[in-house]
């Protein structure tokens, strides 16, 4: 196989894991929120600036590519290069800590423990941001709706677990 060739089946892998990891995140956290979205959750009082429920689906899909493809952006360095490494290892908290948050909202059904939980998540997007800006500013770029959709998400949680 030629080296060419070869580079190229290494970059096309890195795409589709790329885009399979928060995608498989996101098919993880469907499983609790599906179960939970038509019974549980439309027992709560929720605040005024709830959208509704047909705008999260739409809203994470496109999140969940921006992920997927700002990974590739950085994988795609390689690992000798500074910071890919680093960058990698904070995906893997955040999109875990993603999941998380659906598992104990929805999942467990515990709005507080969900609100502390996305305080971590927060973070972790933030430091992820930072180290994407080291090795590819578009991939940090791309995470910046993810942090604004999170920041909403969290003053949702916090206004659910205050109403109820």
């Amino acid at each position: 196989m030629k080296k060419k060739d070869k580079n190229y089946l290494i970059k096309l892998s890195k795409l589709v894991v790329s885009f399979a990891v928060p995608l498989f995140a996101a098919f993880l956290g469907s499983v609790f929120t599906a179960s939970s979205v038509s019974t549980w959750f439309t027992t709560l009082i929720k605040p005024s600036f709830n959208p509704p429920n047909w705008i999260f689906g739409p809203v994470w899909t496109i999140l969940y590519l921006l992920m997927g493809f700002s990974l590739f952006l950085v994988w795609k360095q390689g690992l000798k290069k500074k910071y890919v490494k680093e960058c990698l290892i904070i995906f893997g908290i955040q999109i875990f800590l993603n999941f998380l948050w659906s598992l104990l909202f929805f999942g467990l059904q515990n709005p507080l423990l969900a609100f502390i939980e996305i305080i971590f998540l927060w973070i972790s997007i933030l430091f992820m941001i930072i180290y994407f800006y080291k090795v590819n500013k578009t991939a940090a770029y791309m995470q910046i709706p993810y942090i604004l959709w999170v920041s909403f998400a969290a003053v949702l949680n916090l206004s659910i677990v205050l109403l109820n």
